[in-house]
């Protein structure tokens, strides 16, 4: 095993953070969660990332950064109020990170900094890696503008990885959680016919391939942190299904599912088709240990 790291983490109260910090310790690592709004506890670092607070001289001692704080996509409607913020709290924050990173005597060796499939926007059945070019749409900008916001750290020389995450699986949160109770009720099925592709990671593998880009030089730049299984959204139903033994048939036209969330959400969060391969980490040796949805949605309820 390689030497522990002592990591800063943001986002580290969220779903995804708080497991990166667990997940982290359990190898030895030290773990500093990054606060706001409240004054720190020993080996905390207080910052307000929309405003720009952060002192360079907080992050002196970290080895590597992991940058996941944003506000809530599936939170509400995508009001322009509420776009903005989201917005602000990718983009305005990773700037702060990045900025504050440039301005350190001695910055930490790599930035995780969080990205998403997004990126891509809506691209039916082609087959997409990290060489594809950009989508278009409110989530691909608003990739594009995340990434872009961490220039001023790989211009100080720090190594920047971005994490293209697509969505993550597993039981305690995030889609599952939120799937859980329609299936159950008999209400699960096609969303709009079942034919867009849903690239999707297992929280443990997502996990893993953190830990694997902040320790592998090799790594820069965004890798595509999915599965290299995508599923249609038709078969990730019915592997639901299967999984929880309830029916998956109940449909989901695309009409009604944009009157319940508003047309840009359920166009951009639920119908999109992306058929991401995680092409920088299969090259680069990482190993999945959960490649394929159905066996890994079996182990997960039974």
């Amino acid at each position: 095993m390689s030497a522990p790291l002592t990591v800063g983490v943001t986002g580290a109260s969220g779903f995804l953070g708080g497991a990166l910090c667990d997940a982290l310790a359990a190898r030895g690592d030290a773990v500093r969660r990054f606060v706001r709004g409240r004054a720190p506890e020993p080996g905390e670092i207080a910052w307000e990332p929309a405003g720009g607070g952060l002192e360079p001289a907080a992050l002196e001692g970290l080895d590597a950064i992991v940058h996941l704080s944003g506000a809530s996509l599936a939170a509400r409607r995508w009001t322009p109020a509420w776009k903005r913020e989201l917005m602000a709290s990718r983009v305005r924050s990773t700037a702060t990170l990045a900025h504050a990173i440039a301005a350190c005597r001695r910055p930490p060796r790599v930035l995780l900094s969080g990205s998403a499939v997004g990126w891509y926007g809506d691209r039916g059945d082609e087959p997409l890696d990290e060489s594809s070019a950009p989508g278009r749409g409110f989530l691909a900008g608003m990739a594009h503008d995340w990434e872009a916001a961490a220039a001023p750290a790989a211009a100080a020389g720090v190594r920047v990885v971005h994490p293209r995450t697509g969505l993550v699986l597993a039981r305690q949160g995030g889609v599952l959680a939120a799937l859980e109770r329609p299936f159950a009720l008999g209400l699960g099925g096609p969303l709009a016919g079942g034919r867009a592709w849903w690239s999707w990671i297992a929280l443990g593998d997502l996990l893993r391939a953190i830990g694997f880009a902040l320790r592998d030089e090799r790594l820069r730049g965004p890798f595509n942190a999915v599965s290299p299984a995508p599923v249609r959204q038709g078969e990730f139903a019915r592997a639901l299904g299967a999984a929880l033994h309830r029916p998956a048939f109940a449909p989901a036209p695309a009409f009604a599912l944009r009157i319940l969330l508003g047309r840009e959400r359920a166009d951009e969060m639920l119908l999109a088709s992306q058929r991401v391969r995680p092409a920088v980490l299969l090259a680069a040796g990482f190993r999945f240990a959960e490649p394929d949805l159905e066996p890994f949605l079996v182990r997960t309820y039974a």
